[in-house]
């Protein structure tokens, strides 16, 4: 769907894709992956999106480092956190995915906001700003992250002049006038405290504020004031995103009754064990993730880090890690403190990750009898041969509906269509594909494939007279249909 977006825009069709009908931003605000579009100019591919995708993710190490560099001092223990990141097997799967869907925009996410929390660190207000707003282009609800980083600039800033025991004096004009919103004491320079709580304060307003215009405005109007598609993943708080919002509020016994299980405890330990829960000893950022966190585990989709749904999660809890590495010898008092967490996170990372991790640091990717090893997932087989066949078959100028793991090698064709059980407002919301669609490419050897044999196929069984079997040269790997012209009467 994300290469769809990308071939159909420089193709003059819009920011979409044709598994659905209209623009894409009735589905979401996420548009971070247009930054691909030179690139993809260059090569229009979807290994290119995941290449960018991998890179993308490998370069939140380096904020890791710096923040770790300079929460403990120590370039050893910035180097052991950095490669707990790379290890930590929840990134691994935004990578990979467990349904294999391996391109994701909402992985772009990670690095960027790694990189404002380094910014963030160092007081580098600007900077971080900017990164956040490339940050929330990966999804609109992204801004549950930002709402509460607000309010963590803000109650910093509180507590800081409480605990000096100063006030929150106003910005001096050099202040403003140079730009800065870094404090130096010591050298005499203006209480920038005062603005800190401002910001923070106004980020938090924004980060609401954008919730609600995003969710209630901008995308209903995209998609003609349908409801939005993901709230069927809270049914049980209602049908409409108003409805979960309130019974959310006004119902506490079912939200604990939701909230407090053993899934949203295994979703924490599936999040925290990896960095042996270090995180911990930075509470206050770890508590910016706590509210994203709350709604993901209501999540009847997917309650736990083998989809994408957590990506902004990753960052917050390596943000905490850092910092809480450093924290760690003043909290428990005794030499080897800050050493022994070091290490801990590491290990915690890659034990964790050799029986969790679909990536080759996991077992799993090595075991030829797993259904997700390197030798059934990425090994070259008969299958990888056979698509050419297909595709051969098929003008470049159809329409085309095809089944989940063969689609991406069919979306630079005029229009790609989903062809599954699924309703689609582009199909009259019927079990059927669109009434243009030129060819059907079935996939019998997907991992989730229901059809095996031409018997099994609806078109041939209900409307045999619109289209015909094509020979099939591909051992049984492919079923390829083809509409049949009707003579004008």
């Amino acid at each position: 769907m994300y290469e769809e977006h990308l071939w159909n825009l420089w193709h003059g069709k819009g920011f979409r894709s044709y598994l659905d009908q209209g623009l894409f931003l009735g589905e979401h605000i996420q548009v971070i992956h247009l930054l691909l579009l030179p690139l993809h100019l260059l090569w229009p591919s979807h290994l290119l999106m995941e290449l960018c995708e991998s890179t993308a993710l490998a370069l939140g190490a380096i904020p890791i480092f710096r923040m770790t560099r300079r929460s403990t001092g120590s370039d050893r223990a910035a180097l052991l956190l950095s490669a707990a990141y790379l290890l930590y097997f929840p990134l691994h799967f935004l990578d990979i995915e467990v349904d294999l869907k391996t391109f994701r925009p909402e992985s772009f996410c990670v690095p960027f906001f790694l990189f404002a929390f380094d910014a963030l660190e160092e007081k580098r207000f600007r900077r971080a700003l900017i990164l956040l707003a490339f940050a929330l282009s990966a999804k609109e609800d992204y801004s549950i992250i930002i709402a509460p980083l607000g309010v963590w600039i803000a109650a910093t800033a509180w507590w800081r002049a409480r605990a000096f025991g100063a006030g929150l004096p106003a910005i001096s004009s050099s202040t403003k006038e140079k730009g800065d919103l870094r404090s130096n004491p010591a050298a005499g320079s203006e209480d920038p405290r005062r603005a800190h709580l401002i910001l923070g304060l106004c980020l938090a307003v924004f980060g609401v504020a954008y919730l609600l215009l995003a969710t209630r405005v901008v995308i209903p109007w995209f998609r003609s004031g349908a409801e939005l598609h993901y709230v069927k993943y809270f049914s049980k708080f209602g049908n409409t995103m108003g409805e979960v919002a309130w019974n959310m509020l006004m119902n506490p016994k079912l939200l604990f009754g939701e909230l407090l299980t053993g899934k949203t405890v295994l979703y924490a330990l599936s999040m925290l064990l990896p960095v042996g829960f270090v995180a911990l000893l930075s509470p206050g950022r770890l508590a910016v993730g706590l509210p994203l966190f709350g709604i993901l585990c209501l999540n009847e989709l997917a309650a736990d880090p083998r989809h994408h749904f957590h990506a902004p999660l990753v960052p917050v809890v390596f943000w905490a890690t850092a910092v809480g590495v450093g924290n760690a010898g003043k909290i428990f008092r005794f030499a080897a403190a800050d050493s022994f967490a070091r290490q801990f996170v590491w290990a915690s990372a890659f034990a964790s990750g050799l029986f969790l991790s679909l990536s080759p640091a996991g077992i799993t990717f090595w075991d030829p009898y797993a259904s997700f090893s390197l030798w059934r997932l990425y090994a070259h087989d008969s299958r990888s041969d056979h698509i050419a066949k297909v595709l051969e078959k098929i003008p470049p100028t159809s329409r085309v509906a095809s089944t989940d793991y063969v689609h991406p090698r069919l979306t630079h064709y005029e229009r790609s269509y989903d062809y599954s059980h699924y309703r689609r407002k582009i199909a009259g919301y019927e079990e059927s594909v669109p009434g243009d669609t030129d060819f059907i490419v079935i996939d019998t050897r997907h991992p989730y494939s229901e059809i095996k044999s031409p018997e099994q196929v609806r078109e041939l069984r209900t409307e045999r007279d619109r289209w015909v079997l094509l020979p099939d040269d591909t051992e049984g790997h492919f079923i390829v249909l083809k509409r049949v012209a009707v003579a004008n009467k």
